[in-house]
């Protein structure tokens, strides 16, 4: 942690320059001893202005407060620049955990994929009714979650599958020629 402390105005005594490391020290918890910080003081119209800004390799936060004790303009700047740094880590955190959820499932769906190619990895297993096609298409259109139907058609005895188009309003029918 590198600290610098300018005085406009207004002059830098010990005692301001060990309170704004006593301070900053706050802020090592969370970058560790990777950040700078620059503290500016001066005087504006009674009041006592204090800027600090934390740089650290990756981000920048600023805070700027005016209060007739310097010292308090600092503690105000302190937890401004926390505030702000908790924000950041907070969003960070959040995004790092939404794109490592992706990242597995994205890893899991490639490792499903790698491990079976054409091979048979789903059977489904269900009656077949006798039904005419127009019933068949009836029972189809209730059942929202299936986009297909199998069945015995009963004109011709033999096994039919009515299928949804991708228009999701028409439907098609599958007869073998046989």
């Amino acid at each position: 942690m590198n600290i610098k402390i300018v005085g406009k105005d207004l002059k830098a005594t010990d005692a301001i320059k060990e309170y704004i490391e006593k301070k900053s020290e706050r802020l090592v918890k969370y970058f560790g001893e990777e950040f700078d910080v620059t503290a500016t003081i001066k005087t504006e119209g009674g009041m006592q202005v204090a800027e600090m800004e934390v740089k650290t390799p990756t981000d920048r936060f600023r805070a700027v407060t005016a209060h007739r004790d310097l010292y308090a303009s600092i503690d105000k700047n302190i937890d401004i620049l926390e505030g702000q740094i908790r924000k950041m880590k907070t969003k960070k955190d959040q995004q790092n955990m939404t794109e490592s959820i992706r990242n597995k499932e994205m890893i899991r769906q490639e490792g499903t994929q790698q491990q079976v190619e054409g091979e048979i990895i789903k059977t489904l297993y269900y009656d077949i009714k006798p039904l005419a096609p127009e019933d068949a298409k009836l029972k189809l259109e209730d059942d929202i979650q299936n986009k297909f139907l199998t069945f015995i058609n009963i004109e011709t005895g033999k096994v039919n599958v009515i299928y949804r188009l991708k228009d999701n309003k028409n439907f098609g029918l599958i007869e073998p020629e046989a």
